[in-house]
């Protein structure tokens, strides 16, 4: 059995994965290590067969993507320690010998590499990566995950065979990325990290700046909603209730007022049905076992739901239909009663929304394998 099992996930790496491979063979030679190298290409160029060329076992994954390589890498890893990197020569294969002895220590289960904390060559990392993009997904993840790290994106790192046995890993893209790292923090594994060098990348890019760092937060929501929707969601809609509520009661003609306080209720109030959909669906996922969340997605709290949602959207319905008749009497002259149909409308989205969301559920239900009136 190899010690080590080195994973490079690639997509049209002609030009550079001869030499990643052969230096990462000649760091493994160098220290004395059993080692074998994995190449996971989903290429159209030659790729594929420069690596085998090179004594590299090739595979190819079904379906496209950063994670689903490295899903498909470790299905077919032999080694005690398991080493993902990258097959752009940005990273130097041989830092991985600066790396293994954290894991073989026993004194930790993951090692990342650290390019903040190391040096980047002038090039290898654009200026909105990093001093912008990386260094805040970063300080937002360990916020919420105490992971204790500085680099939360590198692509250099590597895991024991033990630990990477406690993951629930499932993302197929780059995400992740943050994916692993959230796994690793959330079962308490020990997480070290190594100052590294970031070299600039041979060829063209494959990274979109903004696509790739809003799955990684789309990620961090799945897994953590409360601060991104559930508490500022709270927030708006208990300000818009009261201030809509003190509104209509004192009366008068604070039309804008009333409207502001409508608009944050809505908003609020999606706000807290978009939290409860990330949390129904990381339940639905696997991702939480939150008796609640079972409960929540449960066909009778989603009956509950659609009841709640048709009682508001009839209310509003009625209030309406009242302002109407009233206006019809006035000759549909000038509305008297714009608080009124200002209430009618707010009611009518809410129950509109709360419809909708209850059928969005019910879809999550379909995809965890339950049936009607389980």
């Amino acid at each position: 059995m190899p010690r080590i099992s080195l994973i490079i996930p690639t997509r049209n790496e002609s030009q550079t994965i001869r030499q990643c491979i052969q230096r990462a063979l000649e760091a493994f030679e160098k220290a004395g290590l059993e080692g074998e190298i994995i190449v996971v290409d989903s290429s159209t160029d030659q790729t594929a067969d420069i690596a085998a060329s090179c004594g590299a076992k090739v595979v190819f994954p079904q379906r496209l993507g950063y994670g689903n390589a490295y899903l498909l890498g470790f299905q077919e890893a032999g080694g005690d320690y398991i080493f993902l990197m990258d097959g752009d020569l940005t990273y130097d294969p041989e830092t991985i010998l600066d790396m293994l002895p954290c894991l073989e220590s026993g004194e930790y289960d993951l090692v990342m590499g650290s390019r903040l904390k190391g040096r980047i060559i002038p090039g290898a990392m654009p200026a909105l990566h990093r001093y912008v993009g990386n260094p805040i997904l970063t300080w937002i993840l360990n916020r919420l995950f105490s992971a204790g790290i500085s680099d939360a994106h590198c692509g250099l790192r590597g895991i024991t065979r033990d630990a990477l046995y406690k993951l629930n890993l499932r993302s197929g893209g780059m995400e992740f990325a943050s994916e692993m790292v959230i796994e690793a923090a959330s079962r308490g594994l020990r997480i070290a990290e190594v100052p590294i060098t970031y070299y600039p990348r041979r060829g063209d890019s494959k990274l979109n700046s903004f696509t790739d760092g809003w799955r990684h937060m789309r990620f961090m929501m799945l897994y953590r909603p409360g601060p991104f929707l559930l508490v500022p969601g709270l927030v708006a809609l208990l300000l818009g209730l009261i201030l809509a509520v003190v509104v209509y009661i004192e009366g008068g003609s604070r039309m804008h007022s009333l409207i502001l306080g409508g608009l944050l209720l809505i908003i609020g109030y999606q706000m807290l049905l978009a939290g409860m959909h990330f949390r129904a669906f990381g339940a639905a996922w696997g991702l939480s076992k939150s008796s609640g969340m079972k409960k929540l997605i449960s066909y009778h709290s989603l009956e509950k739901e659609l009841l709640i949602g048709l009682a508001l959207l009839a209310a509003g319905i009625v209030i309406g239909l009242m302002v109407l008749m009233r206006w019809r009497g006035a000759g549909f002259g000038a509305l008297d009663a714009a608080q009124n149909a200002m209430v009618a409308m707010i009611l009518t989205i809410l129950g509109i929304q709360t419809i909708f969301s209850g059928m969005f559920i019910s879809l999550l239900l379909l995809y965890n394998g339950h049936q009607d009136g389980e």
